[in-house]
């Protein structure tokens, strides 16, 4: 290519056939055998990382990392659009070690939290971490794919996810998923990194972020750039689920968070 273009499909007629196609009673639509694609031109291409990191030593790596920044951050701001104490069940979905449902026990005490991880390690690490936070009577780990998870529809009354999509190679099912279980009058606060729009962006990104971080670690915050979603991708495929992409916005210079919030009462 003579420039850098990203273009991505997104395959209705698939989606349809994964079972998907009618979650949300009030905004179910027939959607026919199309195909959308996005061109976004100086945007670099996306290089797919391995959907699920499921050995010990990855586990331990990412458990090591310093995430108490992002992760306070990400539980503040969704306190805040939450905007009321818990009086339900929250699900958190790609919860890696439990970091971010044990950040938000401790500032929640009224919080219980079900955490989904595909990966076993994961989940394995996360039960340690759950136990030595005291946390085991509020905090439950289930390893579950986040593509088609076993729960009764809008059964939470928040679905929270913080860095789950950029690892799925086609994201629209997982966001799906996610929005058929917020209960009525309950919350969707979704965060992920955004696919730089150059290498060098990039590589500044790594620099900044995780520069004092191991080698080892750098390489996993690079590939996990190059394997985002860009902001137009996400609200492309928000919007393809009958939901407002505005919905979607940048929250920091590497991020996009996507809120939403389900009706009390079905659309007419």
């Amino acid at each position: 290519m003579d420039r850098q273009t990203m273009v991505s499909t997104i395959c209705y007629d698939e989606f349809e056939r994964s079972g998907h196609s009618f979650f949300f009673d009030e905004l179910a639509t027939d959607h026919p055998s199309i195909s959308l694609t996005i061109e976004e031109p100086g945007v670099l291409p996306r290089v797919l990382e391995p959907e699920v990191m499921d050995t010990p030593e990855e586990a331990h790596d990412y458990d090591a990392m310093d995430h108490a920044e992002v992760n306070a951050r990400f539980v503040s701001d969704l306190i805040t659009y939450h905007g009321r104490s818990p009086s339900g069940e929250w699900l958190d979905v790609g919860t890696g070690t439990a970091l971010i449902p044990i950040t938000l026990c401790q500032r929640v005490e009224s919080c219980r939290i079900v955490g989904t991880d595909l990966a076993e390690q994961m989940i394995l690490l996360g039960l340690q971490n759950v136990i030595a936070a005291g946390l085991s009577h509020r905090i439950r780990l289930d390893r579950v794919d986040a593509k088609a998870m076993p729960y009764p529809d809008q059964s939470f009354e928040a679905v929270l996810s913080n860095s789950i999509v950029h690892h799925i190679p086609d994201p629209l099912a997982v966001l799906a998923e996610m929005a058929r279980l917020v209960a009525p009058g309950g919350t969707l606060f979704v965060r992920d990194l955004t696919r730089p729009n150059s290498q060098n962006e990039l590589d500044r990104f790594v620099q900044l972020y995780v520069g004092q971080e191991p080698e080892h670690a750098q390489a996993m915050f690079r590939d996990s750039l190059h394997a985002s979603l860009t902001l137009v991708e996400v609200q492309h495929m928000v919007a393809s689920l009958g939901l407002p992409q505005d919905g979607v916005q940048m929250t920091s210079d590497r991020h996009w968070t996507w809120t939403w919030r389900r009706p009390t009462r079905p659309l007419t």
